[in-house]
């Protein structure tokens, strides 16, 4: 069985720092590209918000302007995972946060139909 799983949400006071794991089983991990989004509390799937992608090799990474230079987004294809470094974290970054895989590098291009799996997600709660 397929599965994407994210872990590693919580808690935290503003400028504080969380690290997410997305991790795959049952897919060769490192044949996908993968991506963050960020569905903020209140709103619905369909406005979810790309916030990080990695490519499959994990060279080339892409960042919404809101979070570039806060988060940092790498891989571990021997462990199957995609971490998102999260730093500075501000109350507008409270929400759940969804990785997706793909077989092509979208960086949040496209439909989220064109991800080939998703994960089921984890929340994210920054306190002013």
């Amino acid at each position: 069985q397929v599965r994407v799983d994210e872990s590693g949400g919580g808690l935290v006071q503003s400028g504080g720092s969380l690290r997410l794991s997305c991790r795959g089983s049952g897919l060769t991990f490192s044949a996908y590209g993968v991506d963050w989004f960020h569905q903020p509390l209140g709103k619905n799937r369909n406005e979810r918000e790309f916030v990080a992608g990695i490519s499959r090799s994990g060279a080339d990474t892409y960042y919404v302007d809101s979070v570039r230079g806060r988060f940092t987004i790498s891989r571990d294809n021997a462990e199957s995972t995609v971490y998102l470094q999260m730093n500075n974290l501000k109350p507008e970054d409270t929400g759940f946060y969804y990785c997706a895989a793909s077989v092509i590098d979208l960086y949040g291009r496209g439909s989220q139909t064109q991800y080939n799996f998703w994960g089921q997600g984890t929340q994210v709660h920054v306190s002013p």
